[in-house]
């Protein structure tokens, strides 16, 4: 109990920007998945699973793999970019 450590209002604040600023990545999370789904559509892939065949999970995977790949890319860009 003698090791028992006071909580001060620097990390009771730091703790909640850091809550705050993962909901807000969650809801900007939600947008794009509607932006990406969106272009899926525009360009012709089905995004439903309905009546689906293993030849259409297949290109489910090969999508979400492309698009996984683009994604951690497109992370790596911004986060050198973010860093100068």
């Amino acid at each position: 109990m003698a090791d028992e450590r006071k909580i001060s209002m620097a990390e009771v604040r730091k703790t909640i920007s850091t809550s705050l600023a993962a909901a807000f990545g969650f809801v900007i999370a939600l947008l794009w998945n509607n932006v990406v789904t969106g272009g899926l559509k525009v360009a012709g892939v089905d995004t439903t699973f309905a009546n689906i065949t293993p030849i259409g999970w297949i290109g489910y995977l090969v999508t979400a793999l492309v698009i996984t790949v683009v994604m951690i890319v497109l992370i790596i860009v911004i986060g050198r970019w973010g860093s100068k």
